[in-house]
């Protein structure tokens, strides 16, 4: 549904609040999505908790149109971090419906974002990580083992644990999954030629190297039926020498448009380099314009007409209302904004709201950098998951150790459970 050309640019009640009908039928309300977020609020099991669903019962009041959950993993030997939720059987299907109805409350329509780390999961994690090839992280000093290559095997067991978490999401009571298949996560992983140099049926060209993502989405869909909301997360492109390009990603779009792909969410970049998170090589011009992906957004939307989402740098009610009135994208995504105005979506729509200011939290290290972006926003939301208001005076320091910490203490626990084994 495209926004009238004779609306103002500048109503974002209007703009911004114009429901958006995707290709399976499905509405979404607004023009407002909660991208996602790692919450780190699992059990010690990686199973939901009721504080997970406070945090969602939140965000459901929040006026967004869309709520995409942080990663959702598909096997209990694949984390992300420590602390992710893992669905692979419906033992917490009651936990798992009280998340969605939480969620889901206030109008929103609130999407499992179903993930596989591939390579980028901590040695404390996995000391044997899989990947499409036996390519070792260049980023964390250390943090991350080797990853061996999968089996053929491996990957067909792998693509039926996406749409068997698909299916269960959906018996839950969610309203849609997403496939994450950006950040340098195991779906990206096999689409770059830079970490799938396999030469068999699932990698040597970008047909072979898209296959792994095609057959999950097959998959998916026919878990879940042709009414049931599928979206994807793609890179526009990795941002490193030799990685998934922007011309590859624009190909790869119209083969999800082939296959009925519901809402594709725009980003970027990976572990090595961060710029989904305005941190690698993020252009000046691009900060200013807000969006960090927005050109490529532009070129998208001439090759596709699939709904697209544009996730990272938006900051302002100006920039949110440009890029969807401009119709080169249909949603707007916001991920640390709802981490210190979890109310945003709704001041944005009745025109209360303000530029947002979010200073990068860093003390000079790459790598500690990185970990004090993620922990002190990854805070915010363990407050609001006890029912606190986020706290925007958390020094850097006192986040940075706590991080540490909590690092420690989850990878001694870790260590406790395969010993066990």
């Amino acid at each position: 549904m495209s926004i009238a050309p004779e609306l103002a640019a500048d109503d974002a009640a209007t703009v911004l609040a114009c429901p958006l009908r995707l290709p399976c039928g499905a509405v979404l309300s607004n023009r407002i999505a909660k991208a996602a977020l790692s919450e780190q609020l699992s059990d010690r099991h990686n199973r939901a908790t009721p504080a997970i669903v406070k945090l969602y019962e939140r965000w459901g009041r929040s006026g967004a149109g869309l709520l995409l959950t942080g990663n959702v993993m598909v096997d209990p030997r694949a984390l992300e971090e420590p602390r992710n939720v893992v669905l692979e059987d419906e033992r917490d299907i009651l936990t798992l419906a009280r998340w969605a109805d939480a969620a889901q409350a206030h109008g929103a329509a609130c999407w499992v974002q179903i993930s596989h780390p591939g390579r980028q999961t901590m040695r404390t994690l996995s000391r044997k990580p899989v990947a499409p090839s036996a390519v070792k992280m260049k980023f964390g000093r250390g943090m991350y083992a080797k990853p061996r290559a999968l089996t053929e095997a491996e990957i067909e067991e792998i693509i039926a644990r996406f749409a068997r978490t698909a299916a269960i999401s959906k018996s839950a009571g969610f309203a849609g999954v997403q496939l994450h298949a950006a950040h340098g996560y195991l779906i990206s992983a096999f689409l770059s030629p830079l970490t799938n140099r396999r030469e068999d049926g699932w990698g040597g060209s970008p047909e072979k190297r898209r296959r792994f993502m095609v057959e999950i989405l097959r998959a998916t869909r026919a878990a879940v039926g042709p009414s049931f909301p599928i979206g994807i997360k793609l890179n526009s492109a990795d941002f490193q020498r030799g990685g998934f390009s922007e011309e590859e990603s624009l190909a790869t779009l119209a083969h999800l448009e082939a296959e009925g792909i519901d809402l594709v969410e725009i980003s970027g970049g990976s572990y090595e380099n961060t710029v989904m998170m305005g941190t690698g090589a993020v252009r000046e011009s691009t900060r200013q314009r807000e969006a960090y992906f927005h050109s490529y957004a532009e070129m998208a939307r001439a090759v596709t007409k699939v709904p697209l989402m544009l996730t990272g740098g938006f900051r302002s009610p100006e920039g949110m209302v440009d890029a969807v009135a401009s119709e080169a994208v249909d949603m707007v995504g916001l991920g640390r904004p709802m981490c210190v105005q979890p109310e945003l979506p709704a001041r944005l729509l009745d025109g209360t709201a303000e530029p947002l200011v979010l200073p990068p939290k860093r003390v000079g290290v790459r790598e500690l950098d990185a970990i004090l972006e993620v922990f002190w926003y990854t805070h915010q939301l363990h407050r609001m998951a006890r029912g606190r208001e986020p706290d925007l005076r958390r020094g850097r320091w006192r986040t940075l150790i706590a991080a540490q910490w909590s690092v420690l203490s989850d990878s001694l626990r870790m260590k406790f459970r395969r010993e066990r084994r």
